[in-house]
């Protein structure tokens, strides 16, 4: 099991939208954050439960203090009930915390009102405000341009400030809350298309260049983004931008 005393971002998934996740030609289970003896999972999509299983290290998700959803599309909420059942213990310890838009437990809700009554509290994620899970603080972004209420984080592991830059249409607001030491950015298509809320592989290079982190890591692929091979992508995007640029692939950690 993982020492709960380390640091580490875990890509449990890195499926992006509809097929791919379909498919499952990458695993949608979300990312594991571990930091000061916390535990958070955000976005358990898809098969997250047995990602855990199948890590290495094993990831224990009893030992879950909390669960993120940035939103409630299924591809990030699909395994939520599950990931609570487990985090509970399968109810029988009340504990942990859910933070979710108020979409996602209100108007049609994702998370089932069994689940809900398992965790220890509730917080509605707004626009722009900071929340806490013991050591572990985390900031939302504005609401980004998505079909359903959409947040973004960021949060710092030891002296690094991460964000993660979630499903979206590209807006010039986007910059300045997401300027970090890493940014981790949902990139599901290739090519523009303006007639989706996602971003394009053309949104991140505009976005890296200008938010100017030490490190970008792209992931949330959709099919035209597996078939354009995310690596070569990124490796021509920090040739170009002269940041580091790198494809997440399942399973890949980040160690603080």
């Amino acid at each position: 099991m993982v020492n709960r005393q380390e640091n580490f971002i875990k890509f449990l998934g890195t499926a992006g939208a509809r097929f791919v996740m379909i498919k499952q030609l990458r695993s949608s289970g979300g990312l594991w954050v571990s930091h000061k003896g916390r535990n958070v999972l955000i976005d358990p999509g898809p098969g997250s439960l047995v990602r855990c299983a199948a890590s290495r290290p094993k990831l224990d998700p009893t030992k879950l203090d909390a669960v993120i959803l940035t939103h409630r599309h299924l591809d990030h909420a699909n395994d939520i009930n599950v990931m609570i059942e487990a985090m509970t213990e399968g109810g029988f310890k009340k504990r942990g915390i859910l933070f979710c838009p108020e979409d996602a437990i209100n108007e049609d809700p994702v998370i089932l009102k069994h689940a809900r009554g398992l965790v220890e509290k509730i917080e509605v994620l707004e626009a722009n405000k900071t929340y806490n899970v013991d050591n572990f603080e985390f900031q939302t972004s504005m609401r980004h341009i998505h079909p359903v209420l959409t947040f973004g984080l960021k949060f710092n592991i030891k002296n690094t400030s991460i964000s993660l830059l979630t499903d979206t249409k590209y807006f010039k607001e986007l910059v300045n809350f997401y300027k970090t030491d890493i940014l981790i950015i949902y990139v599901v298509f290739f090519e523009p298309r303006p007639e989706v809320d996602h971003l394009c592989l053309l949104d991140a290079e505009s976005l890296i260049r200008d938010i100017k982190p030490k490190k970008a890591i792209l992931t949330h692929f959709g099919m035209t983004m597996l078939r354009a091979k995310p690596q070569i992508q990124a490796l021509e995007l920090s040739q170009k931008l002269g940041i580091e640029v790198v494809a997440a692939y399942d399973g890949m950690a980040l160690n603080f």
